[in-house]
């Protein structure tokens, strides 16, 4: 790159002979992962379900919540590796995948009822993704340290960093100082920090497979500066996540999330990586399209969905309270007393769990 070749030439020169098969690739790891991470999400959910039901020890102490978090790992690996075959605008949208498979493993583990929203919202969000991953950009290239330096000194990129600073600065401004706790700032705070992340992951995996197939590309720094970028946002990224969660319903937090996420990272690869270069204004418009029906799909598949009622073990259910005979001579005053110490009973015994 630093010979003075033109940056079209730079940039053909690392395009794939047969991208197809690397492409195809690329889809199938982070299908496979997507689809890991929603088995693993119904095995942590049943973990605690059923360690809430016996009462007995923490959830952690469970070899089936750490079967759980293994598939986990194994699922986000997948999709780390996806990135370094495919481009970051197609890898980010096939997450909606997650989102349809916890829907179905959640009938068949969890026994929650599917709902005529399930259905069409499943329904929508498989059509959008054959939909963009027909008409994402195909172009499939080798990620070089050399690559990564000409991308990171290009004026779009620039350009495009200074602007998100800014909006994040401005944002973290109203979320801490002025106390905004809207979910809108909150979530473009984590899709913010998500662009940073997904082109980092995308030229860390991908410097990774150059150097496995035999072109080392570990020995330049630029390497390990994409590495630390890509743990600290990661990790801020988590950490405004879990605030979401707490202050906010998972029905909102979920589909905001992956609609700002799933922009932020095409954006973030048209900018850096120039994934939609020469692409027909026919494909943009379908994949658009496409991302739009997967948007409305998930959407629509966690909105309202019921929430799995823990019963505290230490609290006895009505219907095992016996009832008073027509025999029993107890006085109102006795009754309504009992009533009431049962109540502040169970709900000392369940501040005592929650402690």
């Amino acid at each position: 790159m630093a010979n003075g070749s033109s940056p079209d030439a730079a940039h053909r020169a690392h395009i794939l002979e047969n991208p197809l098969r690397t492409y195809l690739l690329g889809i199938i790891i982070s299908i496979c992962g997507n689809v890991l991470i929603s088995i693993s999400l119904n095995i942590q959910k049943y973990a605690h379900v059923r360690q809430s039901q016996r009462g007995s020890k923490p959830y952690y102490t469970s070899g089936t919540w750490w079967c759980g978090v293994a598939l986990m790992g194994f699922g986000e690996l997948g999709n780390f590796a996806a990135y370094g075959f495919a481009p970051a605008s197609l890898i980010a949208p096939l997450g909606c995948v997650s989102v349809i498979a916890s829907a179905v493993l959640s009938v068949v583990f969890l026994k929650e009822t599917m709902r005529a929203s399930d259905i069409v919202g499943g329904t929508l969000a498989i059509t959008g993704t054959y939909v963009l991953v027909n008409f994402a950009p195909h172009t499939t290239i080798h990620i070089t340290a050399h690559l990564v330096q000409y991308y990171v000194m290009n004026w779009h990129f620039l350009l495009y960093l200074l602007l998100e600073m800014l909006l994040f600065c401005f944002l973290l401004y109203l979320y801490k100082m002025r106390n905004v706790k809207h979910i809108v700032i909150v979530m473009l705070l984590v899709a913010l920090l998500a662009s940073l992340t997904v082109i980092s992951v995308k030229a860390v995996s991908g410097m990774i497979t150059e150097s496995i197939t035999g072109q080392l590309q570990l020995i330049y720094p630029i390497f390990y500066v994409m590495g630390v970028i890509m743990i600290v946002s990661c990790a801020f990224q988590i950490k405004f996540l879990n605030q979401a969660m707490k202050m906010f319903d998972a029905t909102e937090v979920v589909p905001i999330n992956f609609v700002f996420f799933t922009t932020s990272a095409i954006v973030a690869g048209i900018v850096f990586y120039e994934e939609f270069e020469e692409l027909a204004l026919l494909n943009i418009f379908m994949f658009l399209l496409g991302c739009l029906l997967s948007f409305l799909g998930v959407f629509l598949i966690a909105r309202n969905r019921p929430k799995i009622k823990l019963q505290n073990p230490n609290c006895i259910s009505m219907d095992k309270i016996p009832r008073r005979s027509h025999t029993d001579r107890v006085q109102p005053e006795a009754q309504t007393y009992g009533s009431l110490a049962a109540k502040l009973m169970c709900n000392r015994a369940g501040q005592s769990d929650d402690a």
